[in-house]
């Protein structure tokens, strides 16, 4: 049997997804799996064991309609059996479409189910921890799989020499390893996901006050504005505990010094799904706008928590649309004063 899964665009997706090969495997241990991700969500399923190919969609083939087309063709020569469309998207249309499988597999959509075999309605709550994200994409197996797994953890796959070589960063950057050492993940993928650099502030004030611990923010160079801007918010005692330099120049390099963390805090979004496939404890600061249920997968309590505004004023989300609580992201979020969750956030960090 030869499957193709189709999960394009944000790394988290593409990491969530990842769940599926290691539950095809298992039943079916000689099929071949291939993987339509985009370029720049490599670095999250390298090395994964359970992918035996990988079909990368470059900004070309997204934005040039012959070669888009070329891509398209190549995926006809494949022959696949099963299609599983994750992404569901008028791309991933033609990619199901132009394979010439005899089942196809995606989530139901009115006007796009005479794409596929077989379709399924996404569930709107939660039946264990895993979470939706997880619950509704392992249900796109039933076609294909005799049973359902329980529900499986995304992992990140390291190699040995990633990470001696991220541990000897390190301490050439002056960490100390045998101290609590915490990435911040300070700015989201997008303003409406980002938690007011203010109060982010103070919880990094609050952090180091209740643990003296060494602190390190993830960014990458084109937000080094909005990630300064938090350093100086910051108290000037907390200032000489962020290690502000010291960031992976790739995000192979970003996992690997992850992987050294006592755990990661901040909001929402692929590094907090990347800690968690790397076995990091997470403190995960939700959006007003986003769909918790969705995306606190694993949530424990102790390893893994999260807050959300519905955590303190439930009323504000119950009596509002999707759509208004994006549109009015900003005067949500201070809603979401920091001391509300300090008590939260003192027993993660004691932990």
């Amino acid at each position: 049997m030869k499957v193709l899964i189709i999960q394009q665009k944000m790394i988290g997706d593409v990491l969530t997804t990842s769940i599926l090969f290691e539950a095809l495997k298992t039943e079916h241990p000689n099929a071949e799996l291939h993987y339509v991700i985009n370029s720049h969500t490599f670095a999250v399923v390298e090395h994964n064991p359970f992918i035996d190919k990988f079909l990368v969609v470059t900004s070309e083939i997204e934005q040039n309609k012959t070669v888009f087309l070329k891509f398209l063709k190549f995926i006809q020569k494949e022959k696949y059996d099963v299609v599983i469309d994750v992404y569901s998207k008028f791309s991933s249309n033609l990619m199901t479409k132009f394979s010439g499988a005899a089942v196809k597999i995606s989530k139901y959509k009115w006007y796009t189910s005479y794409y596929y075999t077989h379709t399924f309605k996404e569930a709107k709550i939660p039946k264990t921890n895993a979470g939706l994200a997880i619950e509704n994409r392992l249900q796109l197996l039933q076609p294909i799989c005799n049973s359902i797994p329980k529900p499986i953890r995304p992992k990140i796959y390291l190699t040995p020499e990633e990470i001696k070589s991220a541990e000897q960063f390190l301490l050439g950057n002056h960490i100390n390893l045998s101290k609590p050492l915490y990435m911040i993940s300070v700015l989201g993928s997008g303003d409406s996901k980002t938690y007011p650099l203010a109060h982010m502030a103070k919880v990094i004030d609050f952090i180091v006050e209740h643990t003296s611990g060494q602190i390190l923010f993830n960014y990458i160079p084109k937000q080094i504005h909005e990630a300064k801007t938090v350093y100086n918010f910051c108290a000037e005692e907390t200032k000489t505990h962020i290690f502000f330099d010291v960031f992976g120049k790739s995000l192979r390099e970003f996992l690997a010094i992850t992987n050294h963390c006592t755990a990661l805090i901040g909001n929402e979004g692929g590094a907090v799904n990347m800690a968690k496939a790397l076995d990091i404890p997470t403190f995960t600061i939700f959006s007003p706008w986003i769909q918790k249920e969705a995306w606190n997968m694993f949530e424990d309590g102790t390893t893994h928590v999260s807050v959300h505004l519905k955590d303190y004023n439930p009323e504000v989300i119950e009596k509002s649309s999707s759509k208004a609580l994006k549109a009015n992201y900003k005067s949500l979020y201070e809603m979401i004063k920091p001391d509300l969750f300090f008590g939260e956030l003192k027993q993660f960090i004691k932990v």
